[in-house]
């Protein structure tokens, strides 16, 4: 018998996969932390024999070199990929033993890469699950823009086709296990459930339902903005990054929080929007830890620059130092915990805003107010509040000076988002309000709402 472990990669929207049978085992697209892929190794009582990509990541920075490294397993890499390090390439059709009975197979898939590379695990000959990394998703597929513009329908047309191979050699039955899907933006539409099989995405999934060009036209129509930080992990990736340092950072007092803020760098407070709007260190940024800290906070960031982070707490401070060297952001400048009491220098009281509702909003009228909403273009294209300003959250930081005059109550489809604009127009020195509210009760609330 096989095992098939799910590591959840919950703030990225990934997943990495531990398989094997009773001795050894093989991982695939594993994170940049490795202690959990040890952990599950060490559960099952299994060596890990060998690490596999699916192909070189856009979204993460990936563990595999380092994890191949400390455990002496073959690191098997798409052929078709360029990397600085050495590694066993791999090419469609190549087969390796994972345990006894327990086989592995590239199948090449194009279409997220040009490289893409499906692994099919078989066990006694017959195929039991496929690892489809950013190919066959559930309900959908990984996106074809990340590579180049100039390859995009390609790779979309691509995509169509490796589906349909997928689809073509393998039972009903076989479970597919993608990497992207669960929240991640490499996905081209988010995933509808948890787990799937062969014979549902044959059923259910619009690159196996449609014909090539209707797929093609689909999908690039419902592309949408790249995070900006996906342009430095290929690099890393192919270069082959270093192993990660998870040690508590230099600790910030008062002072050093004030000295790092005059000098422009970014101090993060990780702590939940509600605790943040009560009271902060003023020209410090609400990203929660809870949120989708990794993915918005590195989209939004300049590359490079230095950041603090604020924590409640050391436990909630090393979680996120975890997810932030999942996207390449090695190491904090510094850090403190605890809260405003313990940032501030003596004589200075802590900044804070207002939250709100949609109901509020609505009582509260136009006169002397924006109305600024930060959902995505698609969120926005199924209904928005009239006269409403539009900037997506991960444009704020750059377009501050667009938002027109007056007291911004900032919105977005549940609050997470408007909470981290507030703190982005609340540190410029606008008057902001935060409404913390689903977007589903703005109708409700007496508030028109337009569509088109």
């Amino acid at each position: 018998m096989f095992f098939v472990d799910a590591i959840e990669l919950e703030g990225l929207g990934n997943r990495s996969y531990l398989a094997g049978g009773a001795r050894t085992a093989v991982a695939v697209d594993p994170p940049r932390d490795l202690d959990q892929v040890l952990a599950a190794a060490a559960r099952r009582g299994v060596r890990i024999s060998l690490v596999v990509e699916t192909h070189i990541h856009n979204d993460y920075v990936t563990g595999g070199l380092e994890l191949a490294r400390i455990t002496g397993a073959d690191y098997l890499v798409p052929a078709g990929a360029r990397v600085s390090f050495p590694r066993t390439p791999v090419a469609d059709g190549d087969t390796v033993d994972v345990d006894t009975d327990l086989a592995l197979t590239a199948v090449a898939t194009p279409g997220h890469t040009p490289h893409h590379t499906a692994y099919v695990l078989a066990e006694a000959g017959r195929p039991a699950a496929a690892f489809t990394g950013g190919s066959l998703l559930i309900g959908t597929v990984g996106r074809p823009d990340l590579v180049e513009p100039r390859l995009t329908e390609q790779l979309a047309r691509a995509q169509h086709a490796s589906a349909h191979r997928l689809a073509d050699a393998l039972p009903d039955d076989t479970a597919v296990l993608p990497t992207h899907g669960f929240g991640s933006f490499c996905s081209s539409a988010q995933a509808d459930g948890d787990t799937t099989t062969i014979g549902k995405e044959r059923a259910a999934n619009t690159a196996l339902t449609s014909d090539a060009d209707t797929f093609v036209t689909e999908l690039l129509a419902g592309l949408e903005d790249v995070p900006a930080y996906y342009a430095h992990m290929g690099p890393a990736n192919a270069a082959g990054p270093a192993p990660v340092d998870l040690t508590p950072p230099a600790v910030a007092d008062p002072d050093d929080i004030a000295t790092r803020l005059a000098a422009g760098e970014w101090v993060v407070d990780l702590r939940s929007r509600i605790a943040f709007a009560e009271g902060h260190v003023a020209g410090s940024f609400n990203f929660e830890a809870d949120g989708k800290l990794a993915t918005y906070l590195a989209w939004m960031i300049p590359w490079g620059k230095p950041v603090t982070l604020l924590a409640e707490t050391a436990e909630q401070l090393a979680a996120a130092q975890r997810e932030l060297v999942r996207i390449g952001i090695d190491r904090p400048a510094a850090a403190a915990t605890g809260g405003p009491a313990r940032w501030l220098r003596d004589g200075e009281n802590p900044a804070s805003f207002p939250r709100a509702t949609f109901t509020e909003l609505a009582a509260r009228g136009k006169d002397g107010i924006v109305v600024l909403d930060v959902r995505r273009e698609s969120e926005r294209a199924e209904g928005w509040i009239e006269g409403s300003v539009h900037i997506p959250i991960h444009q704020i930081h750059r377009r501050l000076g667009e938002v027109p005059p007056g007291t911004v109550w900032v919105h977005c489809a549940g609050g997470m988002r408007a909470g981290i604009a507030a703190s982005l127009l609340d540190a410029a020195g606008r008057q902001v309000v935060a409404v913390d509210d689903g977007f589903d009760a703005a109708a409700g609330a007496g508030l028109t709402l337009i569509t088109g």
